[in-house]
């Protein structure tokens, strides 16, 4: 049996944990708003046409906020068309995804969904095709209370208290040439527009925090300098800089999809040098914080999409307007699609996930906002009668609900494995890693509630791993309980009717004596290790 020694100290604090890393994405992509959580349709539709099944499902799981209504799609979307009485509202083209956006689902039913979801909006403003009086209306229509032409006009709406949004991201990955409106070649503009956006929607509004946007792909040639270019012009006016990055690996590529989180730490870390860098040279005192406001794993086929060249991206790069992808049809009574939700199953992604997260964690001191991609529409599933809890919604909710506090630094020695170099396409390559722990560490101390949790990711997909862990530090501590997420199927995944194929157990091997704890970690598991205070 392989053996690894693990070591966590309370003393070896990183930082306060933000609630808010622990996010969501939500885009209106195909049916993830339209005939997703917006169905007049369904026979749970609220007064708005919002699922309550849905609504129910994200309110237990406790999503802290969602970033809205984000992504491309924000690019050339006209929040002014989206508000007032439906039927007077604009249909547009939705250029970013080859679409038709009827505006059904507006500024303000986004707000109101995510009030009504228990979660706070993050939202996101126009920057790649709107202007500056563009933004200054829409956060004037969102948080005065009144008095005003925008003001009175939400309040006309139907909405006669401000909703109240304190997170504003200034555009979407404006450093990707697949962006409408993009500032690719610009980044010094896009930083100058920046400043005088946050600048202004803060002088509404001073209880507004702003969040710039980074790099996009760690692949396009323009990163980091883009980065630097940009913050070089707004670094006072911006509290937050956005980061995304979705892993994708070859199909059956164990070693380089379980080392997922080594690319996304040497990305935080590059972002982090690149803000104290303008932070040094400006000689501020104001440090810029990180919103990994999208994020994803997978596996992928060999693509020759071109867009990692500078300023090229081929014309039919999103296809065309085909019929299928200018409306979103509801689902009628005895007319019901169940088909599966996806390829392959649960647990790797929730493996994945749960390493990214834990990477979060281990940057606690500067990662505040951690948007996941998948968390409304993969964590929590749906199709046109039901909703159900997937793998990765046990993963996710283990880590938000006991990774609360302040996140300390684990010490690993153990067996490590090699990644080797890939490349998919432009964009999804990685270069190869020599020596990458199979076991991987995050942990967090609330003083609040008396508890430690100690998160254990075995990456090594053909060994269980026993485990020596050292809490020499947890004096007054005991070992609670250890609970263990694993399968040895990889191909199963939740459904409604087998809704409990992949979801939590407790070990009961686990075994504390004295200032050690030993345990099993199952090959391709995720453990939580609890701690509760007894003195």
């Amino acid at each position: 049996m392989k053996k690894a020694k693990v070591t966590v100290s309370p003393a070896y604090t990183i930082g306060k944990i933000n609630p808010r890393l622990y996010s969501a994405f939500l885009e209106p992509i195909g049916s993830t708003v339209h005939n997703g959580i917006w169905n007049p349709s369904h026979p749970e539709a609220d007064e708005l046409g919002f699922r309550r099944d849905i609504l129910r499902m994200i309110r237990e799981f406790g999503i802290p906020a969602v970033r809205m209504p984000g992504g491309n799609f924000t690019s050339c979307w006209e929040w002014e068309d989206s508000i007032g009485p439906r039927e007077q509202r604009k249909a547009h083209l939705d250029i970013a995804w080859r679409q038709i956006d009827g505006n059904e689902v507006g500024h303000d039913e986004y707000l109101e969904w995510s009030r009504r979801a228990g979660m706070e909006p993050l939202y996101t403003l126009n920057l790649g095709t709107a202007d500056t009086l563009s933004a200054m209306h829409c956060v004037e229509y969102t948080n005065i209370p009144g008095q005003t032409y925008w003001s009175d006009l939400r309040r006309k709406n139907g909405y006669p208290d401000p909703h109240n949004v304190k997170i504003w991201y200034l555009g979407n990955e404006m450093d990707g040439p697949w962006q409408v409106g993009s500032w690719e070649k610009d980044p010094k503009g896009y930083g100058m527009k920046v400043n005088e956006i946050s600048k202004a929607i803060k002088w509404i509004d001073p209880e507004i925090k702003t969040v710039v946007s980074g790099t996009s792909m760690f692949r396009n040639a323009s990163y980091p300098q883009w980065d630097l270019d940009v913050l070089e012009q707004c670094y006072e006016n911006v509290d937050y800089l956005s980061l995304h990055y979705y892993h994708t690996v070859p199909k059956g590529d164990m070693a380089a999809f379980m080392n997922g989180s080594t690319i996304f730490e040497e990305m935080i870390n590059t972002e982090i040098g690149v803000c104290d860098f303008v932070k040094a040279k400006t000689r501020s005192p104001h440090s810029i914080m990180i919103s990994f406001d999208e994020y994803s794993n997978g596996f992928g086929e060999p693509g020759t999409l071109a867009t990692g060249r500078p300023g090229y991206v081929p014309p039919d790069n999103y296809g065309e307007f085909m019929p299928e992808h200018l409306n979103h049809p509801f689902y009628k009574k005895g007319e019901v699609n169940r088909k599966g939700r996806r390829n392959g199953g649960d647990m790797l992604r929730s493996l994945g996930m749960a390493s990214i997260l834990m990477t979060f964690l281990r940057h606690a001191d500067r990662v505040q906002i951690g948007c996941m991609t998948a968390a409304i529409r993969g964590a929590i599933a749906y199709d046109e009668e039901h909703v159900w809890k997937t793998g990765l919604y046990h993963a996710f909710k283990l880590l938000k609900d006991y990774g609360q506090g302040v996140s300390v630094r684990p010490a690993v020695d153990g067996p490590t494995f090699d990644a080797h170099a890939y490349e998919l396409s432009e964009r999804m390559q990685a270069p190869g890693y020599e020596n990458v722990q199979c076991i991987e560490a995050a942990a967090a101390v609330d003083e609040g509630t008396g508890t430690a949790a100690i998160f254990l990711l075995n990456r090594s997909w053909e060994d269980p791993i026993d485990i020596e862990l050292d809490i020499h530090g947890f004096k007054g501590y005991a070992l609670s309980k250890h609970i263990q997420l694993c399968s040895e199927d990889l191909d199963a995944f939740n459904t409604f009717e087998k809704p409990d194929l992949i979801a939590p157990r407790i070990d009961e091997r686990t075994t504390q004596s004295g200032e050690t704890i030993a345990l099993c970690a199952e090959k391709l598991s995720f453990n939580v290790i609890l701690l509760m205070r007894t003195e």
